[in-house]
């Protein structure tokens, strides 16, 4: 059976279209279909209107409400750990990707060929500023972080129960799905696609979701920002004994009868920045290891409710 996973945030306006999606995909499983929405605190009327939908749907389902907004990918964690299939693919409510993905990434699984599929953009029909940060980002990320990464990121995957386990065993929070997607190993595929225009409604990814999750992708799974710190750090410190031992040097020989100011200005600015930087990056550290430390889970139930008879 395929278990697919939706996370529903602010998407009232696409539910009509994601229904309608769902219906015509469901016969092409005949090995069993089932869909885990996963309503993440919505602001608007989304809980209601799945619940209203799922006493009529032609498939097994589960609605799951947790009791606020975690984030899309607590959210996922969140149906996957409900979900029962022996398979299982994360699909996005608005629709921007193709829903017939998913029928590849089961017979892809199916067949055998790969433990986990990954969806990979080809084209994103997004804002181009939106479309240049999200590619700066990429290519940093690919080349600092995780080189296997497709180079336009990763939205939506699909992966088999084992692999499923594996994640859902991961008490880290803070932390990015797709990181501990590649983190974890196995056999990876990727299937291309080109990303729709949203149709309807709002995105909740806004900018300070974006940020946080470009820190926590970094910071989770790399020591790159300790690392060039230390690069950093280390070539200032060589510079200033040399700066040091220069002046000492001028001032022995009477070649410096008064001490410059914009040179003494230029080294406490310089050192005092490096000194921020420093504490912010391993404050970054020291905030996620309690944020781990505490043990509290990614996301909280409020209500699950099954909808395994059909109508």
């Amino acid at each position: 059976m395929l278990s697919v996973v939706i996370p529903v945030y602010n998407n009232a306006e696409n539910l009509a279209r994601l229904f309608t999606a769902l219906e015509s995909l469901a016969p092409g499983f005949p090995g069993g279909f089932e869909v885990v929405f996963v309503v993440d605190g919505s602001p608007d009327n989304s809980l209601a209107i799945l619940r209203a939908y799922l006493a009529r749907r032609t498939f097994p389902a589960k609605l799951i409400e947790l009791s606020r907004n975690f984030g899309a990918f607590p959210a996922i964690a969140a149906g996957l750990r409900h979900g029962r299939g022996d398979y299982f693919a994360v699909l996005a409510a608005d629709l921007q990707e193709p829903p017939d993905l998913i029928v590849e990434f089961a017979r892809v699984m199916k067949e055998n060929e790969a433990d986990i599929v990954i969806g990979a953009r080809r084209r994103r029909a997004d804002p181009w500023l939106s479309r240049m940060l999200s590619s700066l980002f990429w290519k940093f990320y690919r080349r600092f972080v995780i080189p296997d990464l497709p180079a336009g990121g990763v939205d939506i995957f699909g992966c088999t129960k084992a692999v499923r386990d594996q994640l859902v065993e991961m008490k880290e929070v803070n932390t990015s799905l797709v990181g501990l997607l590649f983190w974890l190993g196995f056999r990876r595929t990727v299937v291309q696609y080109d990303r729709r225009p949203r149709e309807g409604g709002r995105s909740g990814w806004t900018v300070q979701k974006k940020w946080r999750y470009a820190l926590d992708s970094i910071f989770s799974f790399s020591d790159l920002p300790i690392r060039v710190l230390l690069i950093i750090g280390g070539t200032a410190t060589v510079l200033a004994v040399v700066a040091s031992t220069t002046v000492l040097v001028f001032w022995t020989l009477g070649l410096i009868p008064v001490l410059g100011y914009t040179p003494l200005m230029l080294a406490v600015a310089t050192f005092g920045g490096l000194t921020s930087l420093g504490l912010g990056i391993v404050g970054q550290y020291l905030w996620l290891a309690l944020q781990n430390g505490r043990n509290r889970p990614a996301f909280v139930v409020r209500s699950t409710e099954d909808f395994d008879e059909l109508p």
